[in-house]
């Protein structure tokens, strides 16, 4: 089992930066880590994800839609993966999820990812 605590959403002006935290409880370990969003009306989309290489070497993957602006980074001792967010947009506004992969490599696919978050809100003003 896998459980996984997200924390750090809120309300921000464009242009301005928030940092999304995941704690992860339980069988970790081999698999990849994925951020994923949902807008209101919308699915839900991959933003990023890390690959497991015990994730501090773990290579990382973006949305083009936020490649450049959001970072994911990691922190082993605390089993915490968090995702950075600078430069934000409007239309970065979503209930953003973080995901466990079902294996190392990191996947686009939600259906590749079989623990989820409880999910933080994110508003960008204009």
């Amino acid at each position: 089992q896998v459980q996984l605590v997200e924390s750090g959403g809120g309300l921000v002006q464009a242009g301005g930066s928030l940092r999304l935290s995941c704690a992860a409880s339980g069988r970790t370990f081999g698999r990849a880590m994925g951020w994923f969003r949902q807008a209101p009306g919308k699915e839900r989309e991959f933003v990023g994800g890390i690959s497991w290489s015990s994730w501090t070497t773990g290579s990382t993957y973006y949305a083009e839609s936020v490649k450049g602006r959001f970072a994911i980074s990691t922190n082993n001792a605390k089993n915490t993966v968090y995702l950075q967010m600078n430069s934000l947009k409007p239309e970065d506004t979503a209930v953003y999820y973080c995901a466990v992969g079902v294996r190392a490599g990191v996947s686009k696919s939600r259906d590749e990812y079989d623990y989820w978050g409880q999910g933080t809100q994110v508003t960008v003003s204009s």
